[in-house]
C-alpha cells in the first residue's frame, strides 16, 4: 500500500466526520504505517498554505488553534508553519515578525505514542480544513511603512518603549510604574511626532495597513470596546470578530504600533487594578463576583475611552490638520473595502455599583496619553 493511499484512507475516515470512532480509525491507519509520516506532514503544509490563501496569517492560526484545541496542537501547527515558510511567496515585515514570534512553540514537548500523535495531527487538520475565509491583510512585498523608510518592526525606540512598559507592568510600586509609563509615553509621543513630520515633508504613496489583535476571554466584549477606543484615539479603526476572537485594526504603520503597545499596557494595568480592588473588597467582608469584575472593566473602559477622546481633541496644530485628515480618509476607505458591512453592539452584564465605582477610579489613575502634541515645528 502506498503512503498516499494510507493518508487518503485516514483522511477519508477522520477529517470529514466528527465522531471519535472515525478519528480513532484514521489514527490507527496512520500509526500502523510509519512510511506515511512524510506524506502526512506534507499534507499539513498544504493545509497551512491554503489558510494563507484564505486570508489567515501565522499569529491568527496559532491563536485559533490555542483557542479551540490544546498545547500539543499549538506545537504541531508551529512546526507546520515553519516548514511551509521556505516554500511561501515573499511577505511583508509584519508577517515575518509573526514567524519570529512563534519562537519555541514548535518544541518537541512530551513524547507520545504513534497513535496519540496521529490523533492530535488529525484533530489539527480537521480544524484547518474548516477555517473560514478572512479579509486579506497582505502587505506589499518589502513594505516600507508610512515614512518611506525601511520599516523595522522592532526599532530601537519601540524596543525601549516595550522594555519600559514591561517594567511598569511588573513593578509592585505605583510611583515607579507611573514614572516608567510616563517615560514610555514620552518616547512614544516623540516617535509619533517624527512620523507625522515625515508625512508632512515627504508624503509617500503607502496605503494604510491592518493587523489583527487577539481579544481573549473572559470579558472579551469589554476588551474589544477598550481596543476600539484606543484605535479611534490613535487615528485607527477597529472591527471585532467575536466568533474568532480578534479585532482587525486599520491604520498607518506607526499608529498601529501605538495601538498595540497602549492596548497591551492598559489591559495589564486594568488587570492589576481589578485584582487590588477585589482584595480590598474581600478585606471589607464583601464577596466579589463575576458581575463585580464585569462592571469594573466596563467602567474602566468607559472612563479610559472618555479620557482618550479628550486627550485626542486639540492635540494637533493647524499645520498638520490637512495631512491627518487625508490619512483619516484613507483609513476609512481601507476599512470600508475590508468590511463593507459592520454592526454595533452594547455592553452587557453591567450591574454591580461597587465594581463600576472601583473601575472608574482605576481608569482615572491609568496612564493613557500615548502621544504628545503633534506639531509641524519641533521644540
Amino acid at each position: 500500500m502506498s503512503t498516499s493511499s494510507t493518508v487518503d484512507r485516514a483522511f477519508g475516515a477522520a477529517l470529514y466526520a466528527t465522531t471519535d470512532d472515525a478519528l480513532d480509525t484514521g489514527a490507527s491507519l496512520l500509526a500502523s504505517d510509519p512510511a506515511a509520516d512524510a506524506e502526512l506532514a506534507g499534507r499539513g503544509e498544504e493545509f497551512v498554505a491554503t489558510a494563507w490563501r484564505r486570508g489567515w496569517q501565522p499569529a491568527d492560526l496559532v491563536r485559533i488553534v490555542r483557542r479551540e484545541l490544546d498545547d500539543v496542537h499549538v506545537r504541531l501547527v508551529a512546526v507546520l508553519i515553519h516548514a511551509q515558510a521556505p516554500h511561501d511567496r515573499p511577505r511583508g515585515p509584519r508577517w515575518h515578525a509573526q514567524l519570529g514570534d512563534l519562537g519555541g512553540l514548535g518544541g518537541l514537548g512530551e513524547r507520545t505514542d504513534r497513535f496519540s500523535h496521529a490523533t492530535a495531527v488529525l484533530e489539527l487538520y480537521r480544524l484547518l480544513l474548516r477555517l473560514p475565509a478572512l479579509e486579506p491583510l497582505d502587505e506589499p512585498d518589502g513594505d516600507t511603512g508610512s515614512s518611506g523608510r525601511e520599516r523595522n518592526p522592532e526599532s530601537r525606540t519601540l524596543g525601549r518603549i516595550r522594555a519600559l512598559l514591561a517594567k511598569a507592568e511588573a513593578t509592585g510600586f505605583p510611583e515607579e510604574a507611573e514614572a516608567l509609563t510616563a517615560k514610555a509615553q514620552e518616547l512614544m509621543a516623540r516617535h509619533s511626532v517624527d512620523e507625522a513630520l515625515l508625512a508632512v515633508r515627504a508624503p509617500s504613496a503607502t496605503a494604510p495597513g491592518a493587523c489583527r489583535i487577539g481579544v481573549e476571554p473572559p470579558y472579551e466584549q469589554t476588551k474589544a470596546v477598550l481596543l476600539d477606543a484606543i484605535a479611534t484615539a490613535n487615528h485607527c479603526r477597529a472591527v471585532w470578530n467575536e466568533a474568532l476572537g480578534f479585532s482587525t485594526v486599520v491604520g498607518f504603520a506607526s499608529d498601529l504600533e501605538a495601538v498595540e503597545l497602549l492596548h497591551t499596557s492598559l489591559l495589564v494595568q486594568a488587570g492589576t487594578a481589578m485584582a487590588k480592588a477585589e482584595a480590598a473588597q474581600r478585606a471589607g467582608g464583601r464577596k466579589r463576583t463575576k458581575t463585580f469584575r464585569q462592571s469594573f472593566l466596563a467602567a474602566y473602559v468607559h472612563r479610559v475611552g472618555a479620557r482618550l477622546a479628550a486627550a485626542a481633541e486639540g492635540q494637533v496644530t493647524d499645520d498638520l490638520l490637512p495631512v491627518l485628515a487625508s490619512r483619516d480618509v484613507a483609513v476609512t476607505e481601507r476599512l470600508d473595502r475590508l468590511f463593507p458591512e459592520t454592526t454595533t453592539t452594547r455592553l452587557r452584564g453591567v450591574s454591580d455599583a461597587a465594581g463600576w465605582e472601583e473601575g472608574a477610579r482605576a481608569a482615572d489613575d491609568a496612564q493613557v496619553e500615548a502621544r504628545g502634541r503633534l506639531s509641524g515645528r519641533r521644540p
